[in-house]
Parts: structure tokens; C-alpha cells; sequence
């Protein structure tokens, strides 16, 4: 095995760091090449000197100048001297953050300090996110600082040396080193070189998203095989846009939120983006989408919209049971069952407080509803939604905020009946180009178009059941396909 070279910044460093290597000190390393220039020498640089042109920097610079592989390198000494270099990568590292806090029997309840020695820390509490960390910046030292502000993330990044350890973490330092020194080393995964930008748009907060976060971790992996640096955006992020060459909003869309202003923004900068703002307008709104349907004679549970002054016209067309929907719910929100006309009235005045119309439409059950996904004209993908157990929605929303959701079932787009994929592709059709999931009913007088859907789910293990990481290939491709035409 290679031997090790330690660089620390003084003399007295030298009696502890010898248990791991040859110790030196910066500036017999810098002034005393002999004996030190090994091309199989493995340095590790201890300094607290690592600011541009320091002493320490040199140490790196000059251990890469002779073919020694060095930790850190420059490139990580220079991507963790401002944040706006090291930023970069922390999406992908706050994912990482978060879940294993929310994994924790005992999670923190207020900002933390972290201290990360090679890639390990005391108790192993944040392992994969300690490991990952020093994946992407190898340095022996990391103080990180875990910031609470609506969600855990990191608020810095430091290299720091052994001399700003307290006593107890500078024994649990000294263990590591020694472990690090006897193990092989491996360099950082090789990163392709990105050909273009994707800001994902997401909220890893909200309770129902269109994509949990394990999904969106297999847009940015896929992304990087493909040459495509996908990032997760906030809404705070709404000025930094312009950087990117692409849009792709990961949100619950409305026409009243930062959803639609990113959509438009993304438009006004020449960005392709999905959901684009016409999808949006045209998607969030039943009252739209009714009159849509109907216009092109598309199959749909018989609507009527009525407003306060003509709410029995809905039983007067349609017969009990029906269901009210409010123009803009989304995930079976804003969505009732009546029974009779005092559920009638009862829920129709309920509903028209949050709309001055709303939809009364024939219900049809059906065990499950048909989702059909299409990109850019085509089937994507094909599930099955299975009602919630005892209810008749899929998602049954229940008194306090809790929700449970029925089964699923992925189809191949072959295997789907013909019929359901035609009229779903169809219905998308009447909408846009974008990214659609229509869902529909069929019964034995035919196939149903329930609701066009701008911002479908994409979640790991459901809609990509049968395309695997295909159905994230697609996406990603046809993203490149738009800005490639612009």
C-alpha cells in the first residue's frame, strides 16, 4: 500500500499525526521537496491555511503538480471557499439531509452544527448524508451548519483543521484518520459534464406533491447520465430563473400561487417549460375543461354548471346520486357526494363560497380510474388508480388533514385497452403539447374523460411501474428536444 503523508500546520502536530503517516509540516512539504514528492504518496492536508494562495493551498496545488493524489484537491478547496461555487450541489444533499431526520427517533428541533470527519460522524446519525457529503467535497474536516427554515438545509459549508476540535471530537478525529489511512482510496465519482440546465420547481414539504422526493432524486441521477444538471428550485428562487435552460414545475400548479408566475417568467425568458402557462389556465379550471370536452364531443360524465340562483337545475338534469365539484380542486379536493337535495343544498352553499359557480356532474363509479400520461402528443404512460377503501374517491380526505389513498396498478401502453388510450391522448390533445395525465372511467357503455390533469404524478414505483428509468429518459429527452428547437 502507498504510504501516507500528513501535512499539518505545526510542529506539535506532528507527534499524533505519525500514527497515520508521515507527518510534515506545511512548510517542510512546500521547502523540502526530497523525499516527498512520491508519485504513490497519498497526502492528506490537515492545514488550517487553505484561503487562495495560503500556505496550505500550496500544499494541494503542488501534491497535484507532482501526481500525488491529495485530499482536498483545489478544485474542493476553491468550490468551498463561497457558497455561490458550493451551492450547486446542495439540493441533491439537502434531500439526503432531510430524510434521514425525518428518519431520527430523536430529531433536532432547532438549527445544529455538524461536524463531518472523513465521511463519518459520531454515531453515525447522518450517515448516508456524511458519506454523500464527502462525496462531493473530499476534504478530511467539514463543520456543517443545518439551518430550520420552513425545512432542515444546509446553511454552510467549512473545511476546518484538528486545531478547532474540542477534545472529544478531536479523539473521534484521530480514529478516523487512522481508519481512512488504512483503507483504499477512491476518487469521487467521475461527473459528466453538463450539456444544459433543468431548474425543477418543488416543494418537498407539501403533503401531496406530484412527485415525492425519491422521484425527484431519479430526475437528477438520470440527468446526469444524460448530461443534464437537474436542480431543485424554491419559490424564492423566482430571479434565478434566467440561469436556467429549461423549466419543469414539480408543484401542485394554480393559477393564485408562484406556480403560474414561473410558468410565465419561464415563457417571458424564451424557457421551455412544463407546465406552460396555457396548460395551466386551461387545466386548473373544470368549468374550462367541461366546456372543452363537450365543444369536441369527447365521452364525459353529463355537467351542469350552476351558480347560487340555479343550484336545482342540477337536480332537475341529473339524477341523485351526483357529485359538486369546485372549478379549481385538485387531488379530490373540493369534490362531494350528495345523496338528496338537503345534501344538495347543504354542500352547494358550502362550495359557492370558494366559487361563484360549480359543477354538478353525473357520478359514475368505477372500481378504479384509468390515468393516461402523455408528453408531447404521445402516451407516456398507463395506471390504474384504485378507489380508497369503503370510499368512493381514490384519495379519501378525512377530518384534521389526514388523507388515505387507494391501490395502483401500472399497465403497459400496449396492454391498456385501445379505446382508453386513444381517448386520453385525445383529450390531452385539446389542451397543449406539454405533459398531461387524463383520467377516465370505463364502463360497459364506454369510456369516460373525468379530468384533464396539467401536472400528473411522476412517483417511483407507481407510473413508472412498467417503464422504469425509461419513463425519466423520456421526460428528460423531450426536454432536451424543446430547448435544442428553440
Amino acid at each position: 500500500m502507498a504510504r501516507h503523508i500528513i501535512i499539518v500546520d505545526s510542529q506539535a502536530d506532528c507527534e499524533w499525526a505519525r500514527k497515520a503517516g508521515k507527518a510534515v509540516t506545511l512548510q517542510q512539504y512546500v521547502g523540502s521537496p526530497d523525499g516527498l514528492s512520491s508519485k504513490s504518496a497519498r497526502v492528506i492536508n490537515l492545514s488550517g491555511d487553505l484561503e487562495y494562495l495560503d500556505l496550505g493551498y500550496y500544499c494541494s496545488l503542488l501534491a497535484e503538480a507532482r501526481g500525488q493524489k491529495v485530499v482536498p484537491t483545489v478544485e474542493t478547496i476553491l468550490n468551498l471557499s463561497r457558497k455561490q461555487l458550493y451551492s450547486v450541489q446542495l439540493p441533491d444533499l439537502n434531500y439526503t439531509l432531510r430524510d434521514e431526520i425525518g428518519k431520527l427517533s430523536n430529531p433536532p428541533q432547532a438549527a445544529f452544527t455538524l461536524t463531518v470527519y472523513f465521511g463519518q460522524t459520531p454515531g453515525n446519525r447522518f450517515r448516508t448524508f456524511a458519506r454523500q457529503l464527502f462525496d462531493r467535497f473530499r476534504c478530511p474536516l467539514l463543520r456543517v451548519e443545518v439551518a430550520l427554515d420552513e425545512r432542515w438545509s444546509v446553511k454552510t459549508l467549512q473545511a476546518i483543521a484538528p486545531r478547532a476540535l474540542s477534545p472529544e471530537e478531536f479523539d473521534f478525529f484521530l480514529a478516523r484518520l487512522e481508519h481512512y489511512t488504512r483503507a483504499d482510496w477512491r476518487a469521487p465519482k467521475a461527473r459528466p459534464t453538463s450539456r444544459f440546465a433543468l431548474g425543477v420547481l418543488y416543494d418537498a414539504s407539501a403533503k401531496l406533491p406530484p412527485s415525492s422526493p425519491e422521484t425527484i432524486r431519479k430526475f437528477v441521477s438520470i440527468g446526469a447520465q444524460m448530461g443534464i444538471d437537474v436542480e431543485t428550485i424554491e419559490r424564492k428562487d423566482y430571479l434565478r430563473l434566467a440561469e436556467y435552460d429549461a423549466l419543469f414545475i414539480r408543484e401542485t400548479t394554480t393559477l393564485e400561487n408562484h406556480t403560474f408566475r414561473f410558468a410565465q417568467k419561464a415563457v417571458f425568458e424564451g424557457l421551455p417549460v412544463i407546465d406552460d402557462p396555457v396548460s395551466i389556465l386551461r387545466c386548473t379550471n373544470k368549468v374550462y375543461l367541461a366546456e372543452l370536452l363537450q365543444t369536441h364531443k369527447v365521452a364525459a360524465p353529463r355537467t351542469v354548471i350552476v351558480d347560487r340562483l340555479n343550484l336545482l337545475n342540477a337536480e332537475a338534469q341529473l339524477s341523485y346520486p351526483l357529485v359538486l365539484k369546485i372549478p379549481d380542486g385538485s387531488f379530490s379536493r373540493g369534490v362531494v357526494k350528495v345523496e338528496n337535495r338537503s345534501d344538495l343544498l347543504e354542500h352547494g352553499k358550502r362550495l359557492f363560497r370558494h366559487s361563484a359557480v360549480i359543477l354538478a356532474q353525473e357520478f359514475m363509479f368505477t372500481e378504479f380510474d384509468w390515468r393516461v400520461g402523455v408528453l408531447n402528443r404521445k402516451p407516456l404512460f398507463v395506471s390504474q388508480y384504485f378507489m380508497s377503501r369503503r370510499h368512493w374517491q381514490i384519495i379519501n380526505h378525512k377530518p384534521g388533514g389526514g388523507f388515505a389513498e387507494g391501490a395502483f396498478k401500472s399497465v403497459a401502453v400496449e396492454d391498456a385497452p385501445k379505446e382508453v388510450v386513444e381517448a386520453g391522448v385525445r383529450a390531452a390533445n385539446l389542451v397543449g403539447d406539454g405533459l398531461y395525465g387524463v383520467d377516465l372511467k370505463q364502463r360497459d357503455d364506454g369510456v369516460f374523460v373525468i379530468e384533464i390533469n396539467d401536472n400528473p404524478n411522476i412517483d417511483r414505483g407507481v407510473e413508472d411501474g412498467i417503464l422504469k428509468d425509461e419513463l425519466y429518459k423520456s421526460v428528460l429527452a423531450d426536454f432536451v428536444r424543446r430547448i435544442e428547437s428553440r
